[in-house]
C-alpha cells in the first residue's frame, strides 16, 4: 500500500502503559438510518509509538500500516495537540 493511500484517523490517547504502544480512542458521528438522530460511536485502536512520545490526553493522528503484532496495525504519524495545551 502506498503512503498516500493509507487510512488515517484522529483520536485521543487513553493509555500509554505498554512499551512503544498507545491506545487511541477514535470518535465518529453518524446519522441513524431509521431515526435520523446523530449517534456518537467510539472505537479503540492500538498504535505504534516508536519514541514513547505520546502522553494520556494527547490528540494524535494515526495511519494504517502492516501488522506489527496481534492487535497493532496502526502507527502514530504526529501529535496534533499535547494534553496540557
Amino acid at each position: 500500500m502506498s503512503q498516500e493511500n493509507r487510512l488515517t484517523r484522529s483520536g485521543v490517547v487513553v493509555s500509554n502503559k505498554a512499551d512503544k504502544t498507545v491506545v487511541v480512542r477514535v470518535e465518529r458521528k453518524f446519522q441513524h438510518p431509521l431515526y435520523s438522530r446523530t449517534v456518537k460511536s467510539t472505537k479503540k485502536y492500538m498504535a505504534h509509538d516508536e519514541e514513547n512520545a505520546c502522553q494520556i490526553g494527547d490528540v494524535v493522528r494515526i495511519a494504517e500500516s502492516r501488522p506489527l503484532s496481534k492487535r497493532k496495525h496502526w502507527r502514530v504519524i504526529d501529535i496534533v495537540q499535547k494534553s496540557g495545551e
